[in-house]
């Protein structure tokens, strides 16, 4: 089958193959024909090693396909059926997932970096994150493979299953922003519009979007921000919409230190800051004690939008169905698998209107 494969991790491009093959399933474990995958940040933090992935290895994480064949113990799920897949599927017995975060669970991360999910040859490649959706096929566990309705397209329900519940659930799930709320949005890629959209499903009345870019501000304005403006024009918003007392809730959706320090200085006292950028391990933010201690900020780590994804993914796609979520608007651009370089490169620049890329398989 084809597969985009990650050779080395620096690599700056995918080998695209068509000689690779998945691991048979095992006892719950179910095999998925993907029949789409979007494009998202993680996968280049992949690729350059700012987040943790093993090569050679198929890259993609954010997909949704078809299942082709079950597993002995799978009960709630049959061939035919569609389904988002989950990088982070509740094992449902561990510390985490009994109590209630299961976006947490570290069964099936610990075995994405034990199991290889693929073969190339007699050579063993790893999916990342487990998965690995930058294949025709993928291997999963049945708990990460979540059922949703034949109507929904596969290219729809895929951006659910990273992009939308991780940005969503940040407001939804971790900051729990309430109606009224004044909220700053940093960073307004793929996920950062998931959590502008998520702050005007919750109710806030005041949504400011922060991008360098300006072509992406009218974007933002489309999917909820009330104003938008680059980094320097921040400060202005910020004394003429909070009197200079900040935010309620404060968002970083790029995870550098300097855009989560811009979250703190906005968020007023007493507000939160809410990290949801995936920022590099060695990647240090400075505060003193003393400002921690006197302006009573929460700082909040918002992993995977603190989601449970089979109830989140469910909520997401009600949301959409009663018109308050606009899914199909945040694709920018469809690919083919043959494009899936083309995609990167795109999505490393940074510089476009660009908010999701979607390959589809098939």
């Amino acid at each position: 089958m084809r597969a985009a494969v990650l050779n080395a991790i620096g690599d700056e491009k995918l080998e695209l193959r068509d000689d690779v093959t998945t691991v048979d399933p095992g006892p719950h474990e179910v095999r998925i024909r993907v029949r789409a995958s979007g494009i998202c940040h993680s996968d280049l933090s992949a690729m350059d090693g700012t987040l943790p992935a093993l090569a050679p290895g198929i890259i993609g994480h954010e997909g949704a396909g078809e299942v082709l064949q079950v597993g002995e113990g799978v009960e709630h799920l049959a061939p035919g059926d569609h389904v988002t897949v989950s990088f982070v599927p509740p094992c449902g017995s561990c510390p985490s997932c009994l109590r209630g975060e299961p976006n947490l669970c570290a069964v099936h991360a610990i075995a994405a970096f034990t199991s290889p999910r693929f073969k190339q040859g007699d050579t063993p490649v790893f999916g990342y994150a487990g998965l690995g959706t930058f294949a025709e096929e993928v291997v999963v566990p049945a708990s990460g493979a979540v059922k949703v309705d034949q109507d929904v397209p596969f290219e729809t329900a895929a951006l659910i299953a990273c992009g939308v519940l991780t940005g969503v659930g940040a407001v939804l799930n971790t900051a729990k922003v309430t109606p009224g709320s004044a909220v700053v949005v940093i960073g307004c890629g793929g996920v950062g519009i998931s959590v502008l959209q998520g702050a005007r499903i919750a109710g806030a009345t005041t949504i400011v979007a922060v991008d360098p870019v300006e072509a992406k501000h009218d974007v933002a304005r489309r999917f909820g921000a009330t104003h938008a403006t680059t980094p320097e024009g921040l400060a202005g918003l910020k004394e003429s919409l909070t009197g200079a007392e900040g935010f309620d809730h404060a968002f970083d959706v790029v995870g550098l230190p300097a855009t989560i320090r811009s979250a703190w200085d906005n968020a007023r006292r007493g507000g939160s800051v809410i990290i949801v950028g995936a920022g590099k391990a060695d990647a240090m933010v400075q505060f003193s004690a003393q400002e921690l201690f006197l302006h009573d900020k929460k700082i909040l780590g918002s992993f995977y939008g603190s989601a449970h994804v089979h109830r989140d993914t469910a909520r997401m796609l009600k949301f959409w169905r009663a018109g308050l979520l606009d899914l199909d608007g945040m694709i920018s651009r469809r690919l083919g698998f043959s494009e899936i370089n083309d995609g990167l490169g795109v999505l490393r620049q940074g510089t476009s209107d660009v908010i999701r890329q979607v390959v589809t398989l098939g």
